[in-house]
């Protein structure tokens, strides 16, 4: 129980130092800074429906006040990933200067530019603008069915023609912007076939005493809500309980059973040797299982993968992530994948290379292409979808192009370099029994010690513990909840990571207690195992939501495929390396007939 409480203490500890010594989100490092009166630029991004958020679409698609000439800003390769497409706006908001109904534009629409917006405005549209770096929101009408009117006319259509903004400062800087569609500006175009409408804006200025370096703390809100504390707090100590727990019973089976184990196999007593099955199995367990190269290439690509996470863990601690930091995200993990492409060609070769002299070539190829192939097919799919509706989530030729070039020239030469040098620098392993030639049989097995009820166990026990924070998680990407503690997600990977490899020892010695010692692939299923759950919780979590029509599905479910799969590699080599590490210890430990 004393244990219980100081492991309890000890990660209550490291949480609150991980949140104290790293907040949450900063703003940028430039301060910006304006006299009374300069012009500071609104830029106008996307639109798109409230309730899918993939779907994005120029803002100029529908038919708003425009610039006689519309300039794109121009963009990073990250905010182009993202789908940002910034341009500029007829909006004059100069600094400190407020305005009261100021003329945006008079525009006459048509019928068709009229059943543009009641499109829009019937799939519930918004829009976003950036104002200095601060992103900000407003509807683009209203709708008012038949329980509103009371009339039995159907649906009415209202579009707006005012925008007010309200703006905070502090000094000479810009803390806070807000943006209000005001209802009672709002112009009835369900019956329309041409209307004239005037289009008109207000923008307040209000001293604030919040400083500019905490500007962004306003996203981080929903949170520190009191109800998300609890829900945060309440995950942290189901994954401590379950980790505990787990920590038991090995320590029971190994104190119980390893323990007596070793002692009768060191013994020499060849009565009590029969009584030690995993015993038998010693000239099998460091047989290589079959298809090695492919194997090693999951081990070379799930550490690539674990690296980039602990990377942009890094970001996000140091503040360089935070919401709304348009395409740094996307801009990092382009960066990263190609930097850490040594890691996923080291990996493997120096792993394979243990085992055979030839054929390091083949590792160092399924490396970079288990992630990347899949990845590629992928983004392939959704880019010709969004070609076809004309989303901003399609990413211009010029820019396939950078990001494949980068990957050939840079990426490539850097997965090869990490081969070689994994593979000249390799160690031979030398295993503590010598492995027979024709393998052992393995005796029949009931269905909880095959792998489909290994894997049930293994992905079951840690998805449970780590469900509130996929949630959480699943809610901040694909709807307008925002997560802007790293702390909690760190500190849900540790756990994560902890409870696959304590599962995977686990049940990697009772596998070898029955004498099955085809351990090596099985290994791999029982830690990739969580990422399915993952998926199956994704599948929910959509039915639950109100996400609708083809191509936001088809973007949930590919981006959400790629996300678990990523996690099946990852999990897949903590659990083979865990693994690998007790089998050694525990042959290690006794002596060699």
């Amino acid at each position: 129980m004393d244990q219980t409480s100081t492991l309890i203490r000890f990660f209550l500890l490291l949480f609150t130092t991980l949140n104290f010594f790293f907040p949450p989100i900063t703003a940028s490092s430039l301060d910006h800074r304006y006299n009374v009166g300069d012009n500071v630029p609104l830029f106008a991004n996307i639109i798109g429906p409230l309730n899918n958020p993939s779907e994005t679409y120029q803002y100029y698609d529908l038919p708003f006040c425009h610039p006689d000439q519309v300039i794109p800003k121009k963009e990073t390769l990250g905010e182009v990933l993202n789908g940002d497409r910034l341009t500029n706006t007829l909006y004059n908001l100069n600094f400190r200067k407020d305005r009261v109904d100021r003329l945006l534009c008079d525009k006459k629409l048509k019928l068709d530019e009229i059943t543009k917006f009641k499109t829009a405005v019937d799939m519930d549209f918004y829009f976003q603008m950036y104002y200095d770096d601060l992103p900000l929101w407003g509807f683009i009408g209203k709708m008012e069915d038949d329980s509103w009117t009371g009339d039995g006319s159907g649906p009415r259509y209202y579009l707006f023609k005012h925008v007010q903004f309200d703006a905070f400062y502090n000094g000479d800087q810009v803390v806070e912007i807000r943006a209000f569609s005001d209802p009672n500006h709002a112009v009835d175009i369900t019956d329309k076939t041409e209307i004239d409408i005037t289009f008109t804006y207000s923008i307040k200025w209000n001293s604030t005493t919040s400083e500019y370096k905490n500007r962004m703390n306003k996203y981080s809100k929903a949170s520190l809500l009191p109800t998300q504390r609890q829900i945060h707090w309440f995950s942290f100590v189901n994954c401590v309980v379950i980790i505990v727990l787990l920590i038991g019973l090995l320590t029971m089976l190994f104190m119980r059973h390893l323990k007596n184990d070793l002692k009768k196999y060191s013994s020499g007593d060849e009565e009590q040797d029969k009584e030690v099955g995993w015993k038998y199995v010693h000239s099998d367990v460091f047989r290589c299982p079959s298809r090695m190269a492919l194997f090693c290439g999951i081990l070379g690509t799930g550490t690539q993968l674990l690296t980039i996470i602990c990377l942009l863990f890094v970001l996000a601690f140091f503040g360089v992530l935070y919401p709304y930091s348009r395409g740094i995200i996307s801009t990092s993990l382009v960066v990263f994948f190609i930097l850490t492409a040594p890691v996923a060609g080291y990996s493997a070769t120096s792993f394979f290379g243990q085992f055979f002299e030839t054929g390091w070539e083949k590792c160092v190829l399924l490396s970079g292409i288990l992630f990347i192939g899949p990845l590629f097919i992928t983004m392939l799919l959704l880019n010709t979808i969004s070609i076809s509706i004309g989303a901003t989530t399609a990413l211009p030729f010029g820019t396939i192009v950078v990001i494949i070039l980068l990957y050939t020239l840079i990426a490539i030469p850097l997965l090869a370099f990490g081969g070689i040098i994994g593979y000249r620098y390799r160690s031979k392993f030398q295993a503590p029994s010598a492995t027979k030639i024709s393998p052992r049989e393995i005796p029949l097995l009931n269905w909880s010690r095959k792998t489909p009820g290994q894997m049930l166990i293994s992905g079951l026990l840690p998805f449970s513990a780590i469900v509130l924070e996929l949630h959480n998680l699943y809610a901040t990407v694909w709807s307008y909840k925002i997560l802007t503690l790293p702390g909690i997600l760190f500190m849900t990977l540790v756990f994560l990571v902890i409870l696959t490899s304590l599962l995977s020892v686990g049940l990697t010695y009772i596998q070898l207690a029955v004498e099955d010692h085809q351990w090596w692939w099985r290994s791999i299923w029982r830690g990739g195992s969580v990422a399915i759950f993952m998926f199956v919780y994704c599948i929910y979590f959509y039915s639950r939501s109100n996400m609708s029509g083809f191509m936001q599905s088809t973007f949930y479910f590919c981006y959400n495929f790629l996300f678990c799969y990523a996690f099946f590699l990852m999990l897949a080599t903590i659990s083979f390396r865990s693994s690998w590490f007790f089998v050694q210890h525990i042959y290690n430990a006794v002596k060699s007939e």
